[in-house]
């Protein structure tokens, strides 16, 4: 039986955009800037086990045997990676009303030179449609916003100021608004993704001072927390510091 997606809120105040990259996993609205996962140890893991299969006996009982314990150290970092992706999808979809994303070619992301290893292992192309599953069964609209420009543009005027990668802060040569890059892109995430449902940005939400300051997490906080939150509740409902 189909279900109907949810409708986009009348007047959205609980929304937030979500820019995806490289540098940092993702950036959203509400200032969180979240860390990639960090598999360098399970990847120098693998390396080693891949090495030790090379100089065995192909076919052979040892051979066979390390074999598998490739196996187990590659579904290792298969499994760590969909439970931070798994985590980071589930806190959006169930903390926001609606949440707006770019809609990534994230294959022709990965065969782009350069990086190949790291757009690989973000997963971006997952994380969308885990994310998308999530929020329509949670009643949270989620929408997908054309990513042409989204660095490029000022958030606040809309000038496009053309940015290398390595340039990671926005700097307006137009209205002098100023961000760093990634929340600047998570902002005209949010203003195509309320602009495509027919809502429009609202005027409590200029981004001149709405833009927060920014909290970065890492990707371990997730995995362990479930979600980006510093303050947790307690047990007795008191907050505690993350």
């Amino acid at each position: 039986m189909d279900h109907e997606p949810p409708k986009p809120p009348v007047e959205p105040t609980n929304c937030v955009g979500i820019d995806v990259g490289i540098l940092k996993y993702a950036h959203d609205t509400d200032g969180t800037a979240i860390g990639s996962l960090d598999l360098s140890v399970e990847r120098a893991r693998l390396e080693r086990e891949q090495r030790a299969l090379s100089r065995k006996e192909y076919g052979s009982a040892n051979w066979e045997k390390q074999r598998t314990v490739v196996a187990h150290r590659h579904a290792d970092i298969k499994r760590k990676r969909r439970d931070f992706l798994h985590k980071l999808s589930t806190y959006y979809a169930t903390e926001y009303d609606l949440v707006a994303v770019e809609d990534l070619d994230a294959t022709g992301l990965i065969e782009l030179d350069g990086n190949s290893r790291n757009r690989a292992g973000a997963a971006w192309g997952t994380f969308k449609r885990l994310l998308e599953y999530k929020c329509e069964r949670e009643g949270t609209h989620f929408v997908a916003v054309e990513p042409a420009g989204t660095t490029n543009e000022c958030a606040a005027c809309g000038v496009s100021t053309d940015k290398p990668l390595w340039v990671r802060e926005h700097s307006c040569p137009s209205c002098g608004f100023t961000a760093d890059r990634d929340a600047n892109a998570a902002w005209n995430i949010l203003a195509r993704g309320l602009e495509q449902i027919g809502v429009g940005h609202s005027e409590s939400m200029p981004v001149e001072t709405a833009l927060p300051v920014d909290t970065p997490v890492s990707a371990k906080r997730v995995i362990e927390t479930g979600s980006p939150a510093l303050n947790e509740p307690s047990v007795d409902g008191s907050l505690r510091a993350g």
